[in-house]
């Protein structure tokens, strides 16, 4: 009986610390599911020379500006200030240091992805060009050749 007992008090005990561990995890599963995101399921591979060779890092940035505005706007922190380690800043500033972690977090997820960190587990299937393209040729892209019907009766 004692051995039952104390089998009980050990899956008690374990589920306990399987709450708690629960309830201190859950607030941060955003920022997993943000890091998950830009590490595994974005081609940094194909989007590096996007954003820095052909100019999409403007679109980023205004991106960037919207988000600040817009959430600084529609959620202000409760007393008006947000606390960052120590310090009391205002709306806006606390809005643009959060969003600031969260773009550098993301860029270092993919420098981490474009060096090789979870390789195994990152696949991204790119077709060939002729693929993507289709093989239909290049004369039409105007649509110069659409018929158009008309009832001359």
């Amino acid at each position: 009986m004692e051995l039952l007992q104390s089998l009980l008090n050990v899956l008690t005990s374990l589920l306990a610390f399987l709450v708690e561990v629960a309830q201190t995890l859950l607030p941060w599963a955003p920022l997993f599911a943000w890091i998950a995101f830009w590490l595994l399921a974005v081609n940094w591979l194909s989007l590096w020379p996007i954003l820095f060779q052909r100019g999409g890092w403007i679109g980023v940035a205004l991106l960037f500006c919207m988000v600040v505005l817009v959430w600084g706007v529609i959620a202000p922190p409760p007393d008006g200030v947000h606390h960052i380690m120590g310090l009391k800043v205002g709306n806006m500033t606390g809005k643009l240091a959060y969003t600031t972690a969260l773009t550098f977090i993301a860029f270092l997820c993919g420098t981490a992805q474009l060096n090789g960190v979870g390789k195994s587990l990152i696949h991204f299937d790119e077709p060939a060009l002729a693929e993507a393209h289709g093989d239909h040729g290049h004369d039409d892209h105007g649509g110069a050749h659409l018929a158009v019907h008309h009832d001359h009766h």
